[in-house]
């Protein structure tokens, strides 16, 4: 299945989850299991198109779980969960940031990420780049190197990629 029959699937929500915010919906695809498994293909795709070596997959709470999992086992790499404040056990190291509809902190179990370690972060949508950038920041709080910024897909017109200008980002379409 190709990048343009998946984006068919993505509905869009008006106002959620509050008024003024159009929801970008993936409960489709996900529940479309060629769908899926064509989305996990594509971004191990691109992954491997960088030509680096990863040591670690980490996804964002709670979407990049979804396609950070299977990403990360089907490169055969750990998976490293990026959670929202107070779902991890201390020690952690936390982050806060500003998002579209309001503010929000990450947090990623300490020692978890090995200094050094070259890191893929992945997310479902990437639109004002806050929550990648607060993730960004917590793997380099560990030493580690945000080496990749991946997600499904970006919303272009709400400047997230300017504002992860020095970052390595990748998105596979725009919507």
């Amino acid at each position: 299945m190709n990048i343009s029959d998946i984006a068919s699937l993505i509905r869009d929500i008006p106002d959620f989850p509050k008024k003024g915010i159009v929801f970008k919906d993936i409960v489709p695809i996900l529940s479309n299991g060629t769908a899926f498994r064509s989305s996990i293909e594509l971004l191990r795709e691109a992954m491997e198109a960088t030509g680096r070596r990863y040591d670690v997959v980490c996804g964002l709470e709670s979407r990049g779980f979804i396609f950070g999992a299977p990403l990360a086992a089907a490169c055969g790499l750990p998976f490293v969960p990026i959670r929202k404040a107070g779902k991890l056990p201390p020690p952690v190291v936390s982050q806060s940031y500003t998002l579209e509809y309001g503010e929000a902190t990450l947090e990623l179990s300490e020692g978890i990420v090995a200094p050094g370690a070259e890191v893929c972060i992945v997310d479902d949508i990437l639109a004002t780049g806050g929550t990648m950038m607060a993730a960004a920041k917590l793997v380099e709080s560990c030493q580690a190197k945000p080496s990749f910024l991946l997600t499904f897909a970006e919303l272009p017109g709400l400047g997230g990629r300017d504002l992860l200008k020095g970052y390595d980002v990748k998105a596979l379409l725009e919507l």
